[in-house]
């Protein structure tokens, strides 16, 4: 009996350790690099394709906008052409005479450049420059939520690991457990007190929390490959290792998540930027119904050489050379009710932006109010299953005991066991779900990434 008792009392030892170790486990292995979180946000910033589109589409509108003011600038072209004429001629005149020659050659070069210069345009330039930065703003809103979207996901993936290795530690207590439950039934089997059935029994829920880590660590492996897609990093998963440890912060103050979301949501931000959009979208359509007044000036330059002429009186070489300038003046007034037409639709345009905005708004209100109901909920969840687990963890030191001494049956201990796993379960759930929470407040916030 002194062999029993003295390997029990080693076998509840990772017992009294496995809660505090979830909560804080450091990771040892020097073969491997320990990625933290920062590094993984990090890389993804830098790499992640998503990411990388969403910034090509803003630098589009950086394009645009660096060249805002060329709207205010004239237009110059300059024409060239080089004629080579082959012709056969036949020329009856008044009184009857008749001349045909062929094989009339002749050459012509022609050559202009002319400027035109809008003046006025019912201010529609001021107006598309104006657009112009607007759009930069709001290229910069849609980067930003695709960024605090990333980092959100990564943070997710991240912690969903070290989820993953907890509840590995939490099945290698229970394998343990059921080993040692097996090694005691078969001690008891040995000296004739025991019954084979529960041997069998711990050897099959022994090989049943097996497979459940197996289980376990493939889907780490697999939780590992979507992180490294998302960092869009050449990293192999069995290359890096995750901390257990999952930081929570259990101060967010939900007025402090509200306050000035307006101005830091992207999502937000972005609809208001394109109201603005079709704010100037507008005043360049009603531009149209103003005259347009425009400068024009030219050069010109012609040059003709005629080989033979059947007319006395053509010419053998001609030449012209000089320039023109004038003001146009284009005043609309009638095209189908196009204008107008267009006017009504980028008023309704308007006016749909506006309500995607509130839309938008009262979404994100919600959105807000729900996660921080679950942060606060995950919070309760969380101390109630750290009480918990330390019920658990005595409930079954007590019926293994009272299984050693033989007051207490096979199911009776499985039950505890049971227990004890659905409470790690719980425990470890509730940690991640409220990382969760914390994550979702930040990002609604838009504060996740400074």
């Amino acid at each position: 009996m002194f062999y029993v008792k003295k390997y029990f009392l080693i076998s509840l030892k990772p017992l009294v350790l496995l809660s505090s170790m979830l909560g804080l486990c450091a990771v040892n292995l020097q073969a491997q690099h320990v990625l933290t979180l920062d590094e993984a946000i990090a890389t993804a910033l830098q790499n992640n394709y998503d990411i990388q589109i969403a910034k090509n589409d803003s630098l589009v509108a950086a394009i645009d906008y660096s060249y805002r003011n060329a709207v205010f600038f004239p237009s110059i072209n300059a024409d060239a052409a080089r004629t080579f004429n082959n012709n056969n001629q036949r020329q009856t005149l008044a009184d009857g005479t008749e001349r045909r020659s062929n094989g009339i050659r002749s050459n012509n070069l022609q050559a202009s450049l002319g400027l035109d210069w809008i003046l006025f345009d019912g201010f529609k330039m001021f107006a598309t420059r104006d657009k112009a930065a607007v759009l930069l703003e709001a290229g910069s809103y849609s980067a930003k939520q695709q960024v605090v979207n990333t980092v959100a996901n990564v943070i997710s993936t991240y912690y969903n690991i070290a989820r993953q290795q907890q509840l590995v530690r939490a099945t290698d207590v229970q394998i343990r457990l059921n080993n040692d439950r097996a090694r005691l039934a078969q001690y008891k089997l040995d000296i004739g007190s025991g019954a084979k059935p529960d041997l069998l029994q711990s050897k099959v829920d022994l090989n049943e929390q097996l497979a459940l880590k197996i289980e376990q660590e493939t889907l780490i492996e697999q939780l590992k490959q979507q992180l490294i897609q998302a960092m869009n990093s050449r990293v192999k998963e069995h290359e890096f290792v995750i901390p257990d440890t999952i930081p929570l912060n259990k101060n967010v103050a939900l007025g402090d998540i509200q306050e000035g979301i307006e101005n830091t949501n992207p999502g937000l931000l972005l609809a208001r930027a394109n109201i603005d959009v079709a704010r100037f979208t507008l005043k360049e359509t009603k531009a149209d119904l103003w005259p347009t007044v425009s400068f024009g000036s030219s050069y010109n330059y012609s040059r003709t050489v005629n080989r033979r002429v059947l007319n006395n009186f053509s010419t053998l070489f001609n030449q012209i050379n000089g320039y023109n300038y004038g003001f146009i003046a284009t005043v609309p007034i009638f095209n189908q009710f196009r204008v107008r037409r267009q006017i009504k639709q980028d008023k309704l345009s308007i006016s749909l932006q506006e309500l995607n905005y509130d839309n938008q708004k009262s979404l994100v209100s919600l959105s807000v109010f729900n996660a921080f109901k679950d942060y606060q909920q995950q919070q309760r969840l969380l101390k109630l299953e750290e009480e918990n687990i330390k019920l658990a963890e005595e409930n079954v030191s007590i019926v293994f005991e009272t299984y050693r001494l033989g007051a207490a049956t096979l199911i009776q201990l499985r039950e505890a066991q049971l227990s004890l796993a659905e409470a790690y379960d719980r425990l470890i759930a509730a940690r991640y779900n409220l990382k969760l929470a914390e994550t979702e407040l930040l990002r609604l916030k838009g504060d996740i990434v400074k």
